[in-house]
């Protein structure tokens, strides 16, 4: 069952009576409004990750008290009916592949990156707050398919988008040792959706856009908001340590990369629910 927030943002009653360039501006209104409901998650967490103080809160450090509110907002968004059962096991399967992730790429033999500071609550030196920084972009994308109703026109192949997704992740495992393919893989990658589109709803009208420009913007913001993570230190990469630096344009690339491959998990995952169970309408338009 929907939150009344929700019911409220989706009911397709609101604009009526409106035309022309009222009901363009109702529509860009409800688009804002939209997508900050489906940032609820990530953008309170991130907040949370930049108001942090560096020593910590309370007897808590700045990593262990990370985990505790990320845990206290994943706990509110299901007693608030604000996510499903469903999205919270999509969500958790976000901060498995991620902390996987951190877990190699933290490990003194890699060095991608370091977490500074202690913190109780902390695995193969990886703070378990971080596997919900990947977990909110996928909450956003769950949230954003939902909300905007959205519908997939010319999705690929699925066995061929699953595999270009697993060999994006593994790419960020192998490329420290066989070289980087990201590219090779990027040029694949536009060549795959480069017919695809999504439609999206913010209340009356269908509007619609290339899929790999929403895997950009997004790769985009994700880029910005780890430029302040780095700022305030949350981690640092090994050019950081020093001075503060601007994380390297090369790394919005791999956000997008990563996008591509948080998008191709949700879409198998509807997919497998639309051929287990009897598919609702916005899933029967995933595989039309």
């Amino acid at each position: 069952m929907l939150s009344s927030l929700d019911q409220w943002l989706m009911d397709p009653a609101r604009g009526q009576g409106l035309s022309g360039l009222r009901l363009a501006l109702f529509e860009f209104w409800m688009f804002g409004l939209k997508q900050a409901r489906a940032c609820l998650f990530a953008g309170m967490f991130f907040v949370s990750v930049f108001l942090m103080p560096a020593e910590g809160v309370l007897s808590l450090s700045k990593y262990d008290a990370l985990l505790l509110i990320a845990l206290i907002l994943q706990a509110g968004m299901i007693l608030l009916k604000l996510e499903t059962m469903d999205e919270l096991k999509a969500v958790c399967l976000f901060h498995l592949v991620g902390f996987v992730l951190e877990v190699f790429k933290t490990h003194p033999a890699i060095g991608s990156w370091t977490y500074p500071g202690n913190g109780a609550f902390k695995l193969f030196g990886v703070p378990l707050f971080s596997g919900f920084m990947y977990a909110a972009v996928g909450s956003y994308m769950i949230q954003a398919w939902r909300l905007f109703d959205l519908q997939i026109h010319h999705h690929p192949l699925y066995w061929m988008a699953t595999l270009t997704a697993i060999l994006i992740y593994l790419n960020f495992f192998t490329h420290h040792f066989i070289g980087d393919y990201r590219w090779y893989l990027a040029v694949f990658a536009l060549g795959l959706y480069a017919r695809t589109g999504v439609t999206f709803r913010p209340v009356r009208r269908d509007h619609r856009m290339p899929l790999l420009l929403a895997f950009v913007l997004i790769g985009f913001f994700i880029w910005l908001a780890e430029n302040l993570s780095t700022l305030l230190g949350i981690w640092k990469y090994p050019d950081q340590l020093g001075a503060w630096s601007v994380v390297h344009l090369s790394k919005w690339s791999s956000w997008s990369m990563l996008v591509i491959m948080t998008f191709t998990i949700i879409t198998h995952l509807k997919h497998i629910k639309a051929t287990v169970h009897i598919p609702s309408p916005a899933i029967r338009r995933l595989t039309e």
